[in-house]
């Protein structure tokens, strides 16, 4: 039993038996609070201190109208007329020379793995991290053995890990209010990344991630083209990876950098997701949850690894692993379509990979971020053909009820050879019947299937999880890049003179 002073659960400070507790047990822990509070009336000799402890020793419930939902292990706290006698001088200190393991004779003296001093450190860690998706309510310790199989070298409790009391006060004030800010922690599945600095910096990471807003975002490009003056900025980043086992807290990574680093790290992250919209305009940048989305039906499903490996590419630069772009090119093939997220987890996939070898430039981040007509890969342009296709049909069939891609998208980007060649015969047809109704829409589309056929000579026969993804790149950008024609001829009608105009058909 280690009561917290002025804050702890509703077992501890009012002596409400917790759901399936001990009774027995509840009530030992509520009277070693009040003795807690006994002590510190008694060396503090405060009013306020004295109050609280009056109004618990005389049947505090009796007066307290608490509804039926109160969460019992919730932290309880105290006020008296509005003040904190937490926050009371007097009681600080007292709280500190408790807490003191050199007050005891038996305490154990060893070097502090923070500070590095060496005298005395505490046997057990006073207070709990709290914030841990999947922790206990009353929180979990950092620090734990209480098994003798985590013991070693005669070493129990928290001295497996010597932390003075200082510093153990510090973490713990440290990680709690790092997981209580939502600007300075991320969610990813069962875990949570917080981040901090080593100095203050303008920069929350954890906004810029899950909420990034466009003007922010266009600022922290502005890096990429900017060079670095001779001023050498020391600053560090640091991000720590914690989830929870039971009542135990897990660091599952740990990541430390430059500042300037993780800044330019960020910006290539945004600049290599960058992608026009479906109908070829500028979009706003997506977060780390819309990108991971991408590859599952729901945000729900998506595993920990991915987020963790987007995390990583984001602050790090490290490239995204191949089952992060498997699920994205799975789940084009599962929805017949391709959505911006799922294109732009796809483009970041491929050009992370630079990244590591130090061959990208500023310049190569803003690759394939729409429609490349120097791009004459076989799997690009048979996305780009499989869209003007589509195009095709839907100009001479208006509302279709299953386009071309609805039922061959998934063939066709695996094995082009073994479609193309009907699809291609079948298009004769629209395209004669929008020659006869609808000429500009016809020489158009002619023209462009021209272009792309002329590097075309054969399709092949099965194209690779990198090229799949090059093919559902191009189908996006021949897409996005015919609908902002559309809209850019309907704009130019509707000034002086009149020209043949494509209607946008509902694809």
């Amino acid at each position: 039993m280690r009561p917290l002073l002025f804050a702890d659960n509703g077992a501890y400070t009012l002596g409400l038996p917790r759901k399936g507790a001990n009774p027995d047990r509840e009530a030992q822990c509520h009277e070693a609070y009040l003795d807690l509070l006994r002590g510190c009336a008694a060396h503090t000799a405060e009013p306020d201190v004295m109050a609280v402890l009056c109004f618990l020793e005389n049947d505090p419930l009796n007066h307290l109208r608490l509804p039926d939902d109160f969460d019992r292990s919730a932290t309880v706290s105290f006020r008296v007329d509005g003040r904190l006698p937490a926050d009371l001088p007097a009681v600080r200190e007292y709280w500190a020379r408790v807490n003191d393991p050199g007050a005891d004779d038996g305490a154990v003296v060893m070097d502090c793995l923070v500070c590095g001093e060496r005298g005395p450190v505490l046997r057990r860690l006073k207070g709990k991290i709290k914030g841990i998706p999947g922790g206990q309510m009353s929180g979990t310790a950092i620090i734990s053995a209480n098994e003798s199989a985590y013991e070693s070298y005669g070493l129990d409790a928290s001295l497996i890990s010597p932390i003075c009391a200082r510093c153990a006060e510090d973490m713990t004030v440290a990680l709690n209010g790092l997981l209580a800010d939502e600007s300075s922690r991320l969610i990813v599945g069962n875990a949570a990344f917080v981040f901090w600095t080593r100095e203050p910096q303008e920069w929350s990471f954890a906004d810029l991630m899950s909420r990034p807003e466009t003007d922010d975002v266009r600022r922290i490009l502005a890096s990429l083209y900017r060079p670095a003056g001779g001023h050498v900025d020391d600053n560090r980043f640091y991000a720590a990876l914690l989830s929870a086992s039971g009542g135990r807290a897990v660091v599952r990574d740990w990541i430390d950098t430059s500042l300037p680093q993780a800044q330019r790290n960020l910006a290539r992250w945004f600049a290599g997701q960058r992608i026009v919209s479906a109908w070829g305009e500028e979009a706003r940048p997506l977060g780390l949850y819309a990108l991971a989305a991408a590859g599952e039906r729901e945000l729900r499903d998506v595993p920990p690894p991915t987020l963790r490996a987007l995390v990583r590419c984001a602050l790090l630069g490290q490239p995204l692993p191949p089952g992060v772009l498997y699920r994205a090119v799975q789940r084009t093939r599962a929805d017949q379509r391709v959505s911006r997220p799922q294109a732009a987890l796809m483009k970041l996939a491929l050009v992370s990979r630079r990244w590591t070898a130090g061959h990208s430039s500023p310049d190569q981040e803003d690759t394939m971020t729409q429609l490349d007509n120097t791009n004459r890969t076989p799997p690009y342009l048979c996305g780009r053909l499989l869209a003007v296709l589509e195009r095709a049909q839907a100009l001479a069939i208006p509302g279709a009820n299953a386009t071309l891609v609805d039922r061959f998208y998934g063939t066709a980007s695996t094995a082009p050879a073994t479609v193309f060649g009907s699809l291609m015969q079948n298009a004769q047809a629209h395209l004669g019947k929008l020659r006869r109704d609808r000429p500009g829409s016809y020489h158009r589309l002619q023209g462009e299937l021209e272009d792309i056929l002329a590097d075309l000579p054969a399709f092949p026969r099965t194209l690779s999880l990198d090229e799949q993804a090059l093919f559902a790149l191009g189908y996006y950008h021949q897409r996005a890049h015919s609908r902002a024609m559309a809209r850019a001829a309907r704009e130019a009608a509707a000034g002086p003179g009149k020209a043949e105009v494509e209607e946008e058909p509902d694809l």
